[in-house]
C-alpha cells in the first residue's frame, strides 16, 4: 500500500502527545507499505532536521514556509485573520506553496490513500481529494476550546474562547465531512464526532506505549516523596492543569507532607508556569530523558479540567511503573480502572486527599503501580499501529472520490 502522511509543523523532536502517537505509528507503518512523509514548517528550511526525518523515512517531502512569528506579530496576525469564519489555530498554517504541493500529489494518483495528520494539515487540503483520504484526529478540537470557555473565569478571555470555539466548531465539523474516513483515538470522540457524520465513517484507534522504553527502569523505587507532572508547557490545557493543582490542591498535600516536592517537567514553560516555581515546586522545561524523570517520581499527577482525545502521559507514567492520580477529564478515552490501576479525581478535595495517601501508604501505592504495570502490556504501539494499517487497507479499497457532506451537520448548534 502506497502512503502520503502529511503533517504540520516538524515532526522532531517528538517531544508532544500528538508528534508521539504520529511518530510512533507511521514509524511502524512505514516498513510494511511504501510512505512518503510530507512535512511543512515555519521558519527557514531545517537541513539537520529534514536530513533526520529522512533517516526514519524512505521518502519525505518538507516545506519551510518562511513564516515565523514573535508574540506581537502574532497577535497582530490573530486580529488580521478574526474576518475569517475558520478558528486562528487552523487558519494560521494556511500556506499556497504547502497547498499546491499538497494538491499536485493527490493528483498523480501515485498514492493508495492519504492520512491528514490533524486540522492544522486539513487547512491546506484541496476541496476534491483525489484518492482516498483519512483525517487522523488527536482529539476533537472544539471540545476543547468549549471547555475553556466554561473554565475561563476572567470575562474578556472567555468571550475570545466562545469565539474560538464556535468557529472551531463550524470548521472542524465541516472537515469531519470533507474526507473519506476518520481515524479517533477513543470511543468519546468517536461519539462526539458521530453527531457531525455516520459513525460507521469513524474508526477508534487507542493510544499506544513504548513498552521498552519506559519499563526498562521501572523496577527502581523511590524513598522521595516527589510528585510530578509530564507535558508540553506551552499548551493551554496543561497550563490551567498546573495552575489549579498549585493553587487549589498542592497546599493541602504540603500540610500532611511538608517534604513534598512538585516536579514540573516539559518543553517551553509558559510565564505562568515559570511564575509557579518555589520552595516545593520545580519547572524543568525540556528534558534530555521525560523516561528518566519519570522514574525518579513518587506519584504522577494529572490534573487537566480542559482537554480531548487521550494522554499519552497516563500510559507512560504507566509503563514506568507509577501510581497516577488524574481527573476524569485527565484520562477520558483511556483504558483505566478507578480505585484499580488509577486514582479519579475531580474536585481539590478529594484529588488531595489521593495524593496524600499515596504518598504516605507506600504499600496502597504498591499495589496500584502493580496493576497499572500490568493494564499497559496491552496497549503497544505494534497492535495500535495493525489497527490503523487495517482502516487504510480497507479506505484504500473503497476508491477515490469525495464524501458527500452528511444530514447530520446541517443542524449544529455551538452553545457554551
Amino acid at each position: 500500500m502506497r502512503v502520503l502522511w502529511i503533517k504540520a509543523n516538524k515532526l522532531l523532536p517528538v517531544d508532544s502527545g500528538g508528534d508521539i502517537r504520529s511518530f510512533q505509528i507511521a514509524r511502524q507503518l512505514n516498513p510494511w507499505h511504501q510512505m512518503t512523509f510530507l512535512s511543512y514548517y515555519d521558519g527557514p528550511r531545517d537541513i539537520a532536521y529534514e536530513q533526520q526525518l529522512s533517516s526514519c523515512f524512505a521518502s519525505t517531502i518538507c516545506i519551510a514556509t518562511g513564516k515565523s512569528l514573535n508574540p506581537l506579530l502574532r497577535a497582530l496576525d490573530y486580529v488580521h485573520r478574526l474576518p475569517r469564519k475558520a478558528a486562528y489555530a487552523v487558519t494560521r498554517f494556511e500556506c499556497l506553496s504547502v497547498r499546491e504541493t499538497i494538491k499536485s500529489q493527490l493528483q498523480e494518483k501515485n498514492f493508495d490513500v492519504a492520512v491528514c495528520d490533524f486540522l492544522d494539515a486539513a487547512v491546506n487540503f484541496p476541496e476534491e481529494i483525489g484518492i482516498p483520504a483519512v483525517l487522523f484526529q488527536h482529539n476533537v478540537e472544539s471540545e476543547i476550546w468549549r471547555r475553556h470557555a466554561t473554565t475561563e473565569h476572567n470575562p474578556a478571555i472567555r468571550l475570545l474562547y466562545q469565539l474560538e470555539f464556535r468557529k472551531m466548531l463550524r470548521y472542524e465539523s465541516d472537515t469531519v465531512r470533507k474526507f473519506h474516513h476518520v481515524i479517533a483515538v477513543s470511543n468519546h470522540d468517536r461519539e462526539l464526532m458521530g453527531a457531525w457524520v455516520d459513525p460507521t465513517r469513524i474508526s477508534v484507534v487507542p493510544t499506544g506505549v513504548d513498552l521498552r522504553q519506559f519499563r526498562r527502569g521501572s523496577t527502581q523505587k523511590t524513598s522521595s516523596p516527589l510528585v510530578m507532572f509530564v507535558g508540553a508547557m506551552d499548551w493551554e490545557p496543561n497550563i490551567d492543569a498546573v495552575e489549579y493543582f498549585c493553587d487549589k490542591i498542592w497546599p493541602a498535600v504540603l500540610h500532611k507532607v511538608p517534604e513534598a516536592r512538585f516536579r514540573i517537567v516539559g518543553r517551553n514553560p509558559d510565564r505562568r508556569v515559570q511564575k509557579l516555581v518555589s520552595n516545593s515546586v520545580e519547572v524543568t522545561g525540556r528534558v534530555d530523558s521525560v523516561v528518566e524523570q519519570l522514574w525518579q517520581a513518587a506519584v504522577v499527577v494529572v490534573p487537566l479540567r480542559v482537554g480531548g482525545g487521550t494522554r499519552l502521559k497516563i500510559y507512560e507514567a504507566m509503563a514506568a511503573g507509577k501510581a497516577i492520580v488524574s481527573t476524569s477529564v485527565g484520562a477520558e478515552g483511556l483504558d483505566v480502572h478507578h480505585g484499580n490501576d488509577i486514582i479519579l479525581a475531580d474536585t481539590p478535595e478529594v484529588f488531595s486527599r489521593a495524593l496524600t495517601t499515596f504518598l504516605l501508604d507506600t504499600a496502597l501505592r504498591g499495589r496500584i503501580e502493580r496493576a497499572a504495570a500490568d493494564l499497559v502490556t496491552r496497549h503497544d504501539w505494534t497492535s495500535a499501529a495493525r489497527k490503523f494499517a487495517e482502516v487504510l487497507q480497507k479506505v484504500a479499497e473503497t476508491g477515490p472520490g469525495r464524501m458527500l457532506m452528511s444530514p447530520a451537520g446541517n443542524d449544529l448548534q455551538a452553545s457554551v
